[in-house]
């Protein structure tokens, strides 16, 4: 039980430090947006909380439970929307880009793929972090935000600064997840080798 209420309370730190990410992005826009939201992957690596689009490409290879990713993304989800729904109370001036977002996304195979690549680079940021260098999330961040890939979790705390809900949201979960395990697969010999005792 006790580890159960860590997933949960680690779940919703990593949503929070992500919620701030996308704050700031709905607030300042670019160039200076998608820069301060690496602040939010920072975070949730240095303090260990639990990011679903952070985890789902280790899936396999940390052994995670189904039912704790499972835990990990509802959770993610629930308070990225109530932590959106915050920001609109604190700051009314971000209603305007985040509708602007959400009559952007599409139920679609484009947004799919948008969404897969998000995942490709989620996976990469997170094991470079683990290989011991910020470097894939202070540049990674940046690049699937100017790139117009999508982010589940950001784009649940955008829906809720709108206060509505999409179908796109699905997509985004299921192309962040495929596009993280995909990349994970590919660069288990290739970009990042297993290490030999």
């Amino acid at each position: 039980m006790k580890g159960k209420v860590e997933l949960i309370l680690k779940s919703i730190g990593a949503a929070f430090l992500i919620s701030l990410g996308n704050f700031a992005l709905l607030k300042l826009g670019s160039p200076i947006g998608p820069v301060i939201f690496a602040f939010g992957l920072l975070g949730v690596c240095y303090l260990g909380q639990n990011l679903f689009t952070g985890k789902c490409g280790f899936f396999i290879e940390d052994k995670i439970p189904a039912l704790d990713l499972l835990i990990i993304l509802v959770v993610n989800l629930v308070s990225g929307y109530l932590f959106g729904l915050l920001y609109r109370v604190a700051d009314m001036s971000v209603i305007p880009a985040a509708m602007e977002k959400v009559a952007s996304w599409e139920f679609s195979l484009p947004f799919f793929l948008k969404a897969f690549l998000c995942g490709t680079i989620m996976y990469i940021a997170v094991k470079m972090y683990r290989e011991k260098t910020p470097l894939g999330i202070l540049f990674g961040i940046p690049l699937f935000i100017f790139c117009g890939f999508q982010h589940c979790i950001a784009n649940v705390v955008t829906l809720g600064v709108v206060k509505t809900m999409d179908w796109s949201l699905l997509l985004a979960v299921l192309g962040n997840f495929v596009g993280s395990l995909f990349f994970w697969y590919i660069s288990r010999t290739t970009i990042f080798p297993k290490k030999t005792k």
